[in-house]
């Protein structure tokens, strides 16, 4: 996972001058559920970047083929730097020679809460369970609902880049349906495609092609 203090990380990549991402801070918890954002990224490589509230910012993992509502697709979930609570409304294009050039969209977006327990029966903290590779959640979004899971198949120490694995649980939300296809998903926020939200942001919005 990436560092706790992983907003430095996420700033100093970007040029805040040159691109509409928020810069953001960490925020610290009210008493609410916290919440969870999917969003579709067209950079250079078209994927979904899975975001957690964690300790008052966003952790991420870029999951190619999305989360899925069949129990049988195991995703592939590589972490990235943790994101600040503001890009969990973020959706635009991201400048050409910028960190993630591409367009971006909130694909689905709501709360969460976590399901870890000791041998106790006792409620683990998220960050903790994280720490140790293996979290247990239940979702309440607009396309994700019920319980995931995610687990750590890989760690740094290992030599090579860090792998997680996003399961759906075989639950009352389970579903043989695999993830939309990305080029024609709508915005849960605006009900824009990836393409609309590129075509506005170059000014050619209901010109002809």
């Amino acid at each position: 996972m990436a560092k706790k203090d992983g907003l430095s990380e996420y700033r100093r990549e970007r040029d805040f001058s040159k691109t509409a991402e928020p810069r953001g801070e960490a925020a610290h918890g009210n008493g609410r559920q916290p919440v969870f954002v999917v969003q579709i990224h067209q950079a250079s490589t078209l994927h979904f970047d899975f975001r957690l509230e964690v300790d008052g910012v966003l952790k991420s993992w870029a999951v190619p083929k999305g989360p899925s509502g069949d129990p049988h697709d195991k995703r592939l979930a590589m972490p990235t730097e943790d994101h600040p609570m503001a890009y969990a409304d973020f959706e635009g294009v991201i400048g050409e020679g910028e960190y993630g050039a591409g367009t971006v969209i909130v694909w689905d977006s709501g709360t969460y809460r976590g399901l870890a327990t000791d041998r106790h029966h006792h409620e683990v903290p998220f960050a903790e369970a994280l720490e140790h590779g293996h979290v247990s959640f239940w979702m309440d979004g607009t396309k994700l609902r019920g319980g995931y899971a995610l687990t750590r198949i890989r760690s740094s120490s290992e030599g090579d880049r860090e792998a997680w694995l996003l399961v759906k649980e075989d639950d009352a939300h389970a579903s043989a349906h695999s993830t939309t296809e990305p080029t024609r998903a709508r915005s849960a926020l605006s009900g824009r495609t990836l393409r609309q939200v590129a075509d506005e942001a170059a000014g050619t919005a209901g010109r002809p092609r």
